[in-house]
């Protein structure tokens, strides 16, 4: 179908332009087939099946104590982590609960921060939104999450009315819109009434918060001050009546709402913002002083309502949904021609019991790659662990960014589900964070191995340890070391891979790795055996006898080095640098003794082990000394001996766990190449990992088990780290049959295969940067590859299995069996 529109939409586009040379007096017949193929265009790129979340009750709301600790050291609310539904434009998110007797929009905004679990700033609630509608009972109730328009609807039938609400968080108007509707007018009334939580005079722990509700006409201001940042903020909630009546109610500070009384229909337009400056100063001033001259929120948060209300509901929808889908309809992925027709989470449930519908699984791999979208766009903060959604005072491990899986786990589907931008929003937060990253560089350096220390502070690069948040770093130690740097500069190399973009390379992605690498360079100390071995060296959070195991050189350190070391060398010599510290990278390189195997056949965790486990928890949840397998390269199928103790050392670690864990894993066996076993970890996840509105579960609710998800089942459906193009390297045997079209590989090809039987039928690439293509299939010896005029295209083979042709910029190419 997709291939037939595109003809199509070439045939049309051909014939008008004819007709516009030939008779220039068609105007009104141009402009016709210029609509038409507008409509093609459009509709060419609507994804092959609808995929949908849906329940036939709202999600419960039964209140409670959110201080109660009862999680992980954490809070824990059922009804919110299973239960509501998130719409998100990157900056803002909201939960949406569906109710009919009192709708609770719980919202949040990612640079509003207070002092946090670790003081170091966390991520807290911004807002409740409650609408008071009082329909206590319904029928043929209905609410839902649609992924393939990032929409929420709620729709049921009360005393006869059918009344509707559909709800979406803009990311170009930078608003969340509400809009409620009945079929017989006069009949919308409901009290908008929004709730500031978590009030606390300002005291000596700093831990206060000021607010203040105002109703005005038909205005909400929100707005108040955070006290351990002195961060003021603002949220402005609009309420547009079509017929009826609006009154407003002013009760007290926190107290104050808006009355809609038999209106035919109505708008909200809802957006909130801080003082928050994303700016290295964010990172380098005291608290009190971070925010000290920025502008007061309610300049932009005024301006948005203002917009949002010329351009009209209507207008802000559609440019939503177009917004949306320049992303999420990158790639379509079916396994399955089954749409079942139970609500999600009676599938899932089924699910847990062993029944495993194939569009479930579908269903939460396109809904990892819908909350990236919603929680990680440009101009905004990356997403965090909870990524852009959050109900309590203080988010569980602060809401931040963990650098020794879990901020990198995040981003792992950017590069291989095709999109890419949506890793821009840490690289800007990485990069406002570097001056600090440098000093917190040189204070490591000076505890740990002050003769390595150069005088010069830029010359001792930069690092960042695990703990991060919108409003501070830490620096390696505790019990992750240094590699949890070479681990974040892994990102940026995969950014540049994946897309080739040489002016980003130099710009961003060699900057980061040269800094990182100068700082790990100075990590290293001599050993009698001639290695450089990091000192002191943690493998991240791992225990023994009961406290965080501290060594020599352990193999997430040293593997992290030897990653970002050849990264380096690559991207050096793809810019034809000539930097005198690359010297000192190729003496090093060599002393590094990354890899070890062990008495059991394992990959070592630690040098000093001998058989697995025998330091360290048996079945902890981080398999860091894996990290050089997935998301590094070093152990491939080039090193068999590697990879087999890297299986053993898979085994071992056994595959139940938290829920981003598990991910973890199913990406490793996926790099395996064990379809099986990967399969097996999806489904697990599934099972063990995942809440009833789709959600990850550390728990409590962390989002990097979406995203790890997401990224392993890509990974089982296509791999190019190891020099080729790979299509289906780990496809288990449930998915015997099926298509994808737009997932990404290494070069910046897109990718599009459909398979029978476990065997490829077909094989589409678009070369975006137009590099030489090498495609490793079992077919390879009989191959032909066409170019988009239907022309042979000339291949070189290797062996049976692997051929290779040169690519044009922007064309495409079919490879036939």
């Amino acid at each position: 179908m997709e291939d037939t529109k595109k003809t199509i939409f070439k045939c049309f586009y051909t014939f008008a332009l004819f007709l516009k040379s030939k008779y220039k007096n068609m105007k009104s017949l141009f402009l016709s087939i210029l609509l038409l193929l507008s409509t093609l265009s459009i509709q060419s790129t609507e994804l092959n099946k609808k995929y949908t979340l849906w329940y036939n009750r709202p999600a419960y709301n039964r209140g409670g104590d959110f201080s109660r600790i009862v999680s992980r050291g954490f809070p824990y609310d059922e009804d919110w982590e299973k239960w509501s539904l998130p719409i998100g434009n990157g900056a803002m998110g909201a939960c949406i609960f569906g109710r009919t007797d009192v709708e609770r929009i719980q919202l949040a905004e990612k640079t509003m921060g207070n002092k946090g679990a670790y003081s170091m700033g966390g991520f807290t609630n911004f807002a409740e939104i409650y609408l008071d509608i009082h329909h206590n009972y319904a029928q043929n109730y209905k609410r839902t999450l649609r992924l393939n328009d990032a929409i929420s609807t709620v729709s049921y039938i009360h005393e006869g009315t059918e009344y509707n609400r559909e709800y979406f968080a803009s990311n170009p108007a930078n608003v969340i819109a509400v809009k409620l509707k009945a079929s017989q007018p006069g009949m919308i009334s409901f009290t908008v009434r929004p709730v500031l939580p978590y009030l606390h005079s300002f005291n000596n722990e700093q831990t206060g918060r000021s607010g203040h509700v105002q109703a005005e006409k038909d205005l909400i201001t929100l707005e108040g001050e955070i006290q351990y940042f002195h961060l003021p903020y603002e949220g402005q909630i609009k309420i547009i009546n079509y017929g009826g009546t609006l009154s407003s109610v002013n009760k007290g500070d926190n107290n104050s709402f808006i009355n809609v009384s038999k209106a035919d229909s109505v708008i909200l337009y809802i957006t909130v913002a801080t003082s928050y400056e994303l700016k290295d100063s964010v990172f380098l001033l005291p608290n009190a002083e971070k925010f000290k001259g920025n502008a007061h929120p309610h300049g932009q948060v005024s301006k948005r309502i203002r917009e949002a209300i010329e351009k009209g509901y209507e207008c802000l929808r559609s440019k939503h949904i177009a917004d949306y889908q320049h992303f999420f309809n990158r790639v379509d992925l079916q396994l399955t021609e089954h749409t079942p027709s139970i609500p999600t989470d009676k599938l899932l449930n089924q699910y847990r019991n062993g029944k495993h519908d194939t569009y479930l699984e579908e269903l939460f791999f396109q809904y990892g790659r819908y909350l990236l979208i919603s929680s990680s766009r440009q101009g905004s903060l990356p997403a965090n662990l909870q990524g852009v959604w959050n109900q309590y005072e203080f988010a569980p491990w602060s809401g931040g960014y963990w650098h020794n899986v879990n901020v990198q786990m995040n981003y792992w589907p950017a590069f291989n589900t095709n999109l890419a931008e949506l890793f821009i929003p840490y690289m800007d937060y990485n990069e406002a964070f570097r001056k600090a990253a440098t000093g917190k560089a040189v204070d490591y350096i000076t505890q740990n191995n002050p003769e390595a220390l150069d005088p010069t502070v830029e010359e001792n690069g930069w690092t960042i340890g695990t703990g991060a948040t919108a409003f501070g770093i830490s620096g390696p130690g505790g019990h992750s070391g240094p590699g949890t740097g070479g681990f974040t500069t892994k990102l940026f190399w995969d950014y540049y891979d994946f897309t080739r973009d040489k002016q980003l390379l130099k710009d961003h992605v060699y900057p980061a790795l040269m800094g990182m690498a100068k700082f790990l360079s100075k990590t290293l100390k001599p050993q009698p055996d001639g290695t450089l071995l990091v000192d002191p060296s943690f493998s991240p959070e791992q225990i023994h006898q009961q406290g965080y195991y501290r060594s020599k050189g352990c193999i997430f350190d040293q593997s992290m080095i030897l990653e970002t070391y050849r990264d380096l060398l690559i991207a050096a010599k793809i810019l034809n640098d000539k930097n005198p510290f690359l010297k000192t990278v190729k003496e090093q390189i060599g002393k590094l003794d990354a890899i070890q195997i062990g008495e059991s056949g394992q990959i070592k965790e630690f040098r000093e082990e001998k058989k697995y486990g025998e330091i360290g928890q048996y079945q902890h949840r981080h398999i860091s000394q894996l990290c050089a397998m997935y998301p590094g390269t070093t152990i491939n199928a080039s090193t068999p001996e590697w990879l087999e103790a890297a299986k053993v050392t898979l085994q071992e670690r056994g595959d139940k766990s938290t829920g981003w864990a598990m991910a973890h894993r199913l990406n490793l066996w996926a790099r395996a190449k064990n379809g099986n076993r990967a399969y097996k970890l999806y489904q697990d996840i599934l099972t063990y990992g995942t809440l009833e509105n789709l959600w990850g579960s550390h728990p409590p609710f962390q989002i990097d088990a979406n995203f790890g998800a997401t990224a392993g089942m890509a990974e089982m459906l296509l791999q190019s780290h190891e020099g080729y193009i790979e299509p289906l390297p780990a496809i288990p045997d449930n998915w015997s049959k099926g298509s994808f079209n737009g997932l990404m590989a290494r070069g910046n090809f897109k990718v599009s295969v459909k398979w029978e039987n476990g065997t490829i039928q077909s094989i589409q690439i678009l070369s975006k940067k137009g590099e030489p293509c090498r495609i490793k299939c079992k077919e390879a010896a009989i191959a032909q590859v066409t170019d988009e005029r239907n022309k042979l295209v000339k291949v070189k083979r290797f062996g049976n299995d692997i051929l290779e042709f040169k690519t044009r910029k922007g064309e495409n190419y079919e490879i036939i069996f």
